[in-house]
């Protein structure tokens, strides 16, 4: 069940210039409130119509009363471009605008709202005044379109919500050559974002100081349910790894003072397994399953982008590198001919093990390979276990990140494709994934623009709620895997 995100309070206020019939503007906000209730959305309808900026006042404040955070204008009519902008100034959630179409052919007088001209002194006023907020693509039209616009809203508000009272906790250094996990604190500022940096020794004093909790047998079996059988592969270990996930939740809960949400970037190899006793995946995967981030390596800017897509999506999600590419041999057999991409096109995303085990196929607690080649000289796994490795399942997905730059600047990326369903024959938590024009994406977009290793996946597409997210937070770079036919800047236009 995901957790540590915000729940959308919605509210609605209908606008009305004071030139135009007020009922024109409350009988189309009744029919949206209708038809969002056909969609299960629901919305508190203001009573107060506002004409000007003493009824902006009493709508505000009554929407505030009524607990609702974020909150959609509406332009019955063609609307007071001053007290309707005012709203957005006087309401501390985000907003959206959207206008009225016109309904019927023969009630163009009295039926007349001319909110399509409204709304470009709506979006003129915004500008003068500095203020953001969401206008859809095509911001008019029927209560059932505007309804629809509702529902898409949500997702958007809950993420821009959720950044203004996120705090993202650290443990430890990047390790040696990972520093493209750069993390300038400045843009995590920008975006409203609370960082708390801490040491690797911290983290150890408290999960010494939880040696015998008495939690941990609880926690212990939930995890042997999660694995079941074949999951469970080293019984000895969940004790271990149980009090570590106690450590992280006292940990959050102890040290997010003013925030409402926390994620975590911490440390995990060379000395983590070692001086802990396990590899921390297992109980990564178990805390982004409940809407808490944990991402690997430090990586501050992966775990907001984790946060961001648990928000928009409503759902986990994972953290993983771009990791190989797909052998030539293995496409032939199983892609070629049977799915519409070019080797090209493909990819294996992969981490040691932080993807939940419902996002997996016979997920199973494992070893780290490459840490035990490493710390262990190869031998029989002790302390590098404790990953989470399977097949990522087949299906839709988003792979994005928001990322600072080393100059302090925020860009990003969105990218559609799909995980297939085809076996990787490989270790680790990792899937084939495949995205339209990836090789041209991955030169022009991950290469060019200097974008680490990671990246975050929803598992389903996003890419709309995410991109609005993006626009709203005023990125001016959100890159995308274009389509052909479509060059990139940087792209040679003689290949």
């Amino acid at each position: 069940m995901i957790q540590n995100i915000p729940t959308v309070k919605l509210g609605i206020i209908a606008v009305s210039r004071d030139c135009f019939i007020i009922s024109l503007s409350e009988k189309r906000r009744k029919a949206i409130v209708e038809s969002c209730a056909k969609k299960n959305i629901s919305i508190y309808e203001a009573a107060s119509t506002v004409e000007n900026e003493t009824d902006m006042q009493k709508a505000v404040a009554e929407v505030k009363a009524a607990g609702c955070n974020a909150l959609v204008v509406f332009l019955g009519n063609f609307g007071p471009e001053t007290s309707e902008t005012l709203i957005v100034k006087n309401f501390s959630g985000p907003v959206m605008f959207a206008a009225a179409a016109e309904e019927h052919g023969n009630d163009l007088i009295n039926g007349r709202g001319d909110a399509y001209c409204g709304m470009l002194n709506c979006s003129y006023n915004l500008g003068l005044r500095k203020l953001k907020a969401v206008i859809p693509d095509y911001p008019v039209g029927t209560a059932d379109d505007i309804a629809q616009m509702i529902s898409d809203f949500v997702p958007v508000a809950c993420t821009l919500i959720g950044l203004q009272s996120l705090k993202i906790i650290s443990f430890g250094p990047r390790p040696q050559d990972f520093f493209a996990c750069n993390a300038p604190i400045q843009p995590l500022y920008d975006l409203g974002v609370e960082v708390q940096e801490n040491s690797e020794l911290d983290l150890l004093v408290s999960y010494r100081a939880h040696v015998g909790d008495p939690r941990i047998s609880n926690v212990v079996s939930d995890m042997a349910q999660e694995l079941g059988v074949q999951g469970n592969q080293y019984p000895d270990l969940l004790p271990r790894m149980a009090q570590f996930e106690l450590t992280l939740l006292d940990w959050a809960e102890q040290n997010k003072g003013s925030r409402e949400y926390v994620a975590f970037a911490n440390k995990c190899w060379p000395a983590f397994p070692k001086e802990f006793g396990f590899e921390p995946c297992y109980v990564n995967s178990r805390l982004v399953s409940r809407g808490i981030p944990v991402a690997c390596e430090v990586d501050i800017f992966g775990a907001l982008s984790e946060y961001i897509g648990i928000c928009a999506s409503g759902d986990t999600v994972t953290l993983l590198d771009i990791n190989n590419s797909v052998p030539q041999d293995l496409f032939n057999e199983e892609i070629k001919g049977k799915y519409s991409y070019t080797l090209k096109d493909t990819f294996m995303g992969f981490h040691c093990g932080n993807t939940p085990i419902c996002k997996l196929a016979k997920g199973a607690v494992k070893y780290q390979l490459i840490q035990n080649r490493l710390l262990e000289n190869g031998g029989t796994p002790d302390f590098t276990r404790g990953t989470l490795e399977g097949d990522i399942t087949a299906g839709q997905i988003t792979f994005f990140r928001l990322q600072g730059t080393a100059d302090g600047k925020l860009r990003s990326y969105i990218a559609h494709g799909e995980v297939l369903p085809v076996a990787t024959r490989s270790f680790g938590g990792i899937g084939i994934f495949a995205i339209p024009e990836m090789g041209r994406f991955y030169r022009h977009v991950l290469i060019e623009k200097k974008y680490p290793h990671h990246g975050a996946v929803a598992f389903s597409h996003i890419g709309k709620t995410l991109y609005t997210v993006f626009d709203y937070l005023g990125i001016e770079d959100i890159a995308f895997n274009q389509p052909k036919g479509m060059p990139y800047k940087s792209e040679n236009p003689f290949v």
